[in-house]
Formats: structure tokens, C-alpha cells, sequence
């Protein structure tokens, strides 16, 4: 009986030891990825869970860049609000796959290099502080700009490791989880088409998606040409 007992235990541990190794490698890739030499280079993995991970790390960066900025600014800039302008969720929604295909999978997939596709990126985090309804000094959306910067090396990645895809649905979705969070402490309306008319959403979603379908296409020509993929 205690023989019995005993094999049991050694299995258990066996297999304990066992998860244990196998999980190494992945705290390792994390702990490479982690790293901010690798900012710029593609994801060790490319898995759902692992991207997942890497882009809440990047996400939990620009939280802490942002509450850091925002004791800054209110020093720095008198009488400081941060803005808001009007939004619905299709607006937050299409956001998501117009700006990753315009900023990130085409810079991308016309040239094959990174550098570019991170300057596209640069561009569009700093396009983010006029995301306001009155270009001022003292209205200008510094913490929105401030808690987008770390998103771009996770955007970057995520394209070049090819899960291009990822990248706009989480993108929406963060977007939808903000503007959920906004509206539903009185930050702005609740709206799910633009308050000045459907076209305006009908224009967002129409962009999006010929912004998704000119990415798909210099996929497929990025994809059949080595040469640009050897840039890389």
C-alpha cells in the first residue's frame, strides 16, 4: 500500500516537473520580448495566448507612461482638460483595421521593413494629441498620445510576425472597451451611429474596408516576393 502511495507521489512529481520545463521556454521568449532591444524586431511566438500577453504588456506600459504624463502636464500646462470629442461605435470599431492597415500593414507590406512600418507607427500615435476639438496647448490630448506610444512597437510586432489580423480585432476591441468605459461614466454620449449623420459611419466602414482589402493585396504580392521578405 505505501509503495503504491509512494509511485503515486512520483508520479505526480514527475509530472509536475514535467509542465514545469516545458514552461521554461515560454517565460524565457517573454522575458526576450520583454526586452526593449527587441522592440522592434518579430515575436519570438506568434500564438494567440502569447500575443495576448505582449500586447497587454505594452498596454500596461502606457498606463503607468500615461498616470507618470498626467501629474507632468497639470504641473507644467495651466488650466489643463484633457479633450473629447464625439464618437459612436462604429467610429471605435472601424478605427481598429483603418489605422492598422494605414499606419502598420501597408508601410509594411509595400517595403518589407520594419523601420518603415515603425515610422507609420510614430505618425500615428502622434496624430493622437489632436484628437481634440480645439487645437490649444492647454487642450491638446497629451495623455491619450502618452498612453498610445508603447502601442506601436505592439502593433509593429504583432504585423511582422505576421498576425496582421490580431492586430485590427484587438484594436477594435480595446477601442470598444474604452469608448464603453467612457460613455458609461458620462464621459460622452453613448452612440451608436454619429450624431451628425449616418453617412459619417457609412464613410468609416466603407474606408476600412477598402483600407483592408489593399493590405490583403500587398500580402499576397509582399508573399510571393522573396526579395522584399529578405529586407525584413
Amino acid at each position: 500500500m505505501q509503495q503504491g502511495k509512494t509511485c503515486k507521489y512520483l508520479r505526480l512529481s514527475t509530472s509536475l516537473s514535467q509542465q514545469l520545463s516545458s514552461s521554461r521556454p515560454l517565460f524565457a521568449d517573454l522575458k526576450t520580448d520583454f526586452n526593449p532591444l527587441s522592440w522592434i524586431s518579430k515575436y519570438r511566438r506568434n500564438s494567440i495566448y502569447y500575443l495576448t500577453i505582449m500586447i497587454l504588456f505594452y498596454h500596461l506600459i502606457g498606463f503607468a507612461i500615461m498616470i507618470i504624463g498626467s501629474v507632468i502636464v497639470d504641473l507644467v500646462v495651466n488650466q489643463y482638460t484633457e479633450p473629447t470629442i464625439p464618437l459612436s461605435i462604429i467610429s471605435v470599431i472601424s478605427a481598429g483595421p483603418f489605422e492598422e492597415t494605414l499606419f502598420f500593414g501597408i508601410p509594411f507590406y509595400l517595403t518589407g521593413n520594419n523601420i518603415v512600418a515603425l515610422a507609420g507607427g510614430i505618425v500615428w500615435a502622434s496624430l493622437h494629441i489632436l484628437n481634440t476639438p480645439s487645437v490649444q496647448v492647454n487642450s491638446l490630448a497629451y495623455l491619450t498620445w502618452l498612453f498610445v506610444t508603447p502601442s506601436i512597437f505592439a502593433s509593429l510586432r504583432t504585423w511582422i510576425s505576421g498576425k496582421g489580423w490580431f492586430a485590427i480585432i484587438s484594436h477594435s476591441i480595446w477601442n470598444l472597451i474604452f469608448f464603453v468605459a467612457g460613455c458609461s461614466n458620462g464621459e460622452f454620449p453613448c452612440r451608436i451611429i454619429n450624431d451628425k449623420g449616418v453617412l459619417i459611419d457609412i464613410a468609416y466602414v466603407t474606408t476600412a474596408i477598402v483600407f483592408i482589402l489593399l493590405t490583403y493585396f500587398l500580402f499576397l504580392r509582399y508573399k510571393n516576393k522573396p526579395a522584399l521578405r529578405s529586407i525584413e
